[in-house]
């Protein structure tokens, strides 16, 4: 029996009027052979967990810079909560849970080393401009493997459009954008109460009132608001009160977290170091490591020079700085 047949067959039985089911995916630029036990969302899946771009994510910045505390959020616990929250949603409103959680899992997978710092610095410094979730999108094309990984049509749409500017294609993929809000809004939070940036009752009570005054409480609603407003619905989307609360906290956020507070006092320093790094490969790519070196042939000096620094975790960047840049002692 080839089981894949099976689990398409009941997708097709299960699943809602307005999923995507497996069997009728786009496919994948490099047709492949079906796997005789996964669906083709499911083989996605299982290449992105498997890639090193995914094992990197728990060493770059979330939000905090290389805290001490072992229960700070990384890019990688980040990723896992977005996954566990875009699944659940997937699951309550009878969408394909697999297709789900691949785009979830890989939706940061070009995120830069020191989180959004290292972004702004490349987006910056780099003519064309880069997006991380651009570069998410080209580390499954082209970077991983040297060929990428030949995802589907589908994982690739929604791993391109997941941030707020992008619009999926699939429902699958919308999920997965408010379940990124969700995940970073409630764990930001929490993560800001404990690193003493804000205090219980600095957060808006319009909000609170509307959400619920715990983690718990917030990321439930949130989910639930979701799920009730685009039940048997062609789009995922919330009503205007949860948009409106939800919205303000965002920006609670950015008022009082990501901009200018003591959490982003090292922000400076890691763009700084960002930009020399950029600079100094560019302007002497000996210094690029020999594969790096290879590609400058074919994607260009300054492409290659991004795909590398962006692909850093938040310790080899600090290496890689420390090695081209601080003296060493002289040994006789």
């Amino acid at each position: 029996m080839i089981l894949r047949e099976e689990l398409e067959r009941r997708e097709g039985i299960l699943l809602s009027r307005f999923a995507v089911k497996s069997c009728q995916s786009r496919g994948r630029d490099r047709p492949e052979e079906p796997c005789i036990v996964r669906t083709a969302f499911q083989r996605d899946r299982d290449r992105i967990i498997h890639s090193k771009a995914f094992r990197r994510l728990k060493h770059k910045t979330q939000v905090f810079i290389a805290p001490e505390g072992d229960h700070f959020r990384t890019r990688l616990t980040h990723t896992l909560e977005v996954a566990q929250i875009a699944r659940t949603i997937a699951r309550a409103l009878a969408l394909n849970e697999d297709l789900t959680e691949a785009i979830a899992l890989g939706h940061d997978l070009g995120h830069t080393p020191f989180g959004h710092a290292g972004e702004e610095a490349l987006n910056r410094i780099y003519p064309p401009g880069f997006s991380h979730s651009e570069q998410s999108l080209r580390v499954v094309e082209v970077l991983e493997q040297g060929t990428g990984l030949n995802l589907t049509w589908e994982v690739r749409d929604g791993i391109r459009n997941h941030s707020s500017r992008g619009k999926p294609a699939s429902l699958e993929g919308q999920v997965v954008r408010f379940a990124d809000q969700f995940a970073y809004i409630n764990h930001d939070i929490d993560d800001a109460l404990r690193g003493g940036i804000i205090r219980e009752d600095d957060l808006p009570r319009e909000c609170l009132a509307v959400l619920g005054s715990s983690h718990r409480d917030r990321l439930n609603r949130m989910i639930m608001e979701l799920v009730s407003h685009s039940w048997d619905q062609p789009v995922v989307g919330l009503s205007l009160v949860a948009a409106r609360v939800t919205g303000e906290l965002r920006q609670f956020l950015f008022d009082r977290v990501y901009i200018g507070s003591a959490a982003k006092l090292e922000e400076n320093k890691a763009k700084n170091l960002t930009t020399a790094l950029y600079q100094l490969f560019v302007a002497d790519p000996k210094h690029l490591p020999p594969e790096y070196q290879a590609m400058v042939k074919t994607e260009g000096l300054e492409r290659t020079v991004v795909d590398y620094i962006s692909g850093m975790t938040d310790q080899f960047a600090l290496k890689v700085y420390e090695k081209l840049f601080m003296p060493r002692p002289w040994l006789q």
